[in-house]
């Protein structure tokens, strides 16, 4: 703002002191002409700064929300390994309720609505499922499906706008999660 006003200064200022030196100068040859490029100069200067500044607040933008995208990708992750650490050692102990507490936190933070409320619906599934402190082969299955359409909504939330270029679906989606899931159990299981 303030560069737009020293450019009006400059060119309202310019336009005066042109007429006046118009008229003085009219017998020295070539003073016109340099006058005419001090003013182009400072013009040229002014406009320069003010495109820089503009540059400059676009790349500052573009460096928070790359952070912002970088923060929220490791709270994602970290609550998945979390979920993962849980569900490998089988037992589900007062530690493990709270690190999902805190992820709730964690999440509140920095997640899409739709995450927050895929994350109630997976922690409603968890409670159900460890009730009993144990994370059994269906209770993992149960936790995987809920994990999946948790999973969806943190993809949506990170990279949604390519799954709308990709054209595929939500449901697709978290069916292929849920086919690689099953991909990788035992055969027989």
């Amino acid at each position: 703002m303030v560069l737009m006003g020293l450019s009006a200064l400059v060119f309202v200022g310019g336009y005066f002191f042109l007429r006046l030196a118009y008229h003085i100068t009219d017998r020295m040859p070539f003073t016109q002409e340099i006058i005419l490029v001090i003013l182009g100069t400072l013009a040229t200067i002014l406009i320069t700064a003010m495109l820089l500044n503009k540059q400059t607040v676009v790349e500052l933008e573009k460096e928070q929300s790359i952070k912002f995208v970088e923060l929220k990708t490791a709270t994602y992750e970290h609550l998945i390994d979390t979920i993962e650490q849980i569900v490998r050692k089988k037992i589900v102990d007062d530690n493990d309720r709270t690190a999902l507490r805190f992820h709730t936190h964690r999440l509140a933070i920095f997640a899409a609505p739709r995450v927050l409320e895929e994350y109630r619906h997976f922690l409603d599934v968890f409670n159900k499922e460890t009730a009993d402190g144990k994370v059994s082969v269906e209770d993992a299955n149960q936790l995987s499906e809920a994990l999946a359409r948790l999973t969806v909504r943190i993809r949506a939330d990170l990279v949604g706008e390519l799954d709308d270029l990709s054209g595929k679906s939500e449901t697709w989606i978290r069916n292929q999660i849920m086919a690689n899931a099953k991909a990788t159990e035992k055969p027989g299981a």
